[in-house]
């Protein structure tokens, strides 16, 4: 709902596959129904949908139509408009730039960074603003983990000029998921998502995420290319843009919807009946141009998770992609191993089947016929990857620069004891 000081509709840009400039795709109003609930209205124009160049927002809830999509969940905001939002770290960021006024979810989108996820953009004017070619470089970051230090422990920021447009810069990156401190830099390769260690972590996330990433691999699993360098005595991981392509005239952009938006969900731990990976891989499966690699590949993420004790694998740290027309699963990313002190029972954050959320090997293979996988194909690749996380991941992260007090604090989180099944157990 929004007040009368704030902006209650946008016109909402896209990127078309091949181009590097944005158009005018369709208009959204964010009202209220008679209840006082938050009302989404969108509706694609018609030059746009006259386009022959024109593709859909996402392929669940808004497909190209001459027709008004309304919307009471996720405040009004459709799925594949608030992916191209800010996520909570970008939250945090934008309501430091705009002072004390409290902000509509409209604000947040409309103040969110050009650079956003995925090919959407939002804007007061009828005709799209030109994209925004300056980018923080990998030079950068060690002011950047500076400002980013002062945001987290919300600490006054010096007035000076320089400061002041690092903090505007750290506004790029406010919507490529996750709560942690980041930004997005560009080097000679293209555009970096650069996501920051925190004081108080427990551990090196840096080395570990990129020591995940590199463990996934190992399992088959196609991630997120990723780097860690070192700046003022600090590390910081480099993930590549997976949505953006750079060329001479400027970044080709993918369209890019999350799991969540793939499941209509909401994005609150109390509204999780959909967070399912089994109804996520038939979601897959009907979106997918390539249905039976992609919801394979959703099967062997789901066992890493299960296997690294991963419990943020909500359906935000999921997604599909379209660099043209068709849609495909994106790259792995945000694998992060937790240490929860149970040995015999770790639960993930979606459900993996006929158990719920249990990370559980014979729970993991129960709807395996789902993910088109025979039950014979589906046990080859369960035990496979335990037994390669089981045997590789201590010598995966010492490569990977984790030191050994960080091994010895996360070693729990690998193929914890009630993972096997009782039928691995007994062999």
């Amino acid at each position: 709902m929004t007040s009368d000081t704030q902006p209650s509709e946008c016109f909402v840009y896209i990127t078309l596959p091949g181009q590097t400039s944005p158009v005018t795709a369709g208009r959204f109003e964010l009202t209220s129904n008679r209840s006082g609930v938050a009302l989404g209205r969108f509706v694609y124009g018609k030059r746009y949908l006259n386009n022959p160049d024109a593709v859909e927002f996402d392929p669940v809830e808004l497909k190209l139509a001459a027709r008004t999509y309304e919307t009471t969940a996720l405040k009004g905001v459709f799925g594949a408009l608030r992916d191209a939002g800010p996520d909570y770290w970008g939250r945090r960021v934008i309501e430091r730039n705009a002072g004390k006024a409290p902000l509509g979810e409209m604000d947040y989108l409309l103040h969110s960074p050009d650079d956003r996820a995925g090919a959407l953009g939002f804007g007061l004017s009828q005709t799209p603003t030109a994209p925004r070619r300056r980018f923080n470089q990998t030079l950068d970051l060690e002011k950047l983990q500076k400002i980013a230090d002062a945001i987290v422990a919300d600490e006054e920021l010096p007035t000076d000029a320089a400061t002041g447009q690092i903090e505007e810069l750290m506004l790029i990156g406010t919507s490529m998921g996750g709560a942690r401190p980041k930004t997005v830099v560009e080097d000679h390769d293209g555009l970096w998502l650069a996501k920051f260690n925190r004081p108080d972590d427990k551990w090196n996330h840096a080395r570990v995420e990129h020591a995940m990433h590199l463990l996934a691999r190992s399992c088959g699993i196609t991630t997120a290319e990723s780097r860690v360098v070192s700046i003022g005595g600090r590390d910081v991981l480099l993930v590549k843009r997976f949505d953006r392509e750079k060329t001479k005239q400027g970044y080709l952009r993918a369209r890019m919807v999350s799991g969540l938006t793939l499941l209509l969900a909401e994005d609150s731990h109390l509204a999780r009946d959909k967070w399912s990976y089994v109804l996520l891989a038939e979601e897959l499966r009907r979106v997918s141009a390539q249905p039976q690699a992609d919801a394979a590949e959703l099967f062997r993420r789901m066992c890493f998770n299960a296997l690294i004790s991963n419990i943020d694998d909500h359906p935000r740290n999921h997604a599909v992609i379209a660099k043209n027309r068709e849609w495909k699963l994106s790259p792995a990313y945000d694998l992060t191993p937790s240490t929860p002190i149970s040995l015999e029972r770790r639960d993930l954050a979606l459900a993996a089947g006929d158990a719920g959320r249990f990370a559980n090997a014979e729970n993991v293979l129960s709807q395996c016929l789902r993910f088109l996988l025979r039950r014979d194909e589906a046990e080859a690749l369960v035990k496979e990857m335990e037994k390669s996380v089981k045997s590789t991941w201590y010598q995966v992260a010492r490569g990977a620069g984790v030191c050994e007090a960080d091994c010895g604090l996360i070693s729990g989180a690998f193929a914890y004891p009630g993972f096997a099944s009782e039928r691995s157990k007994s062999e």
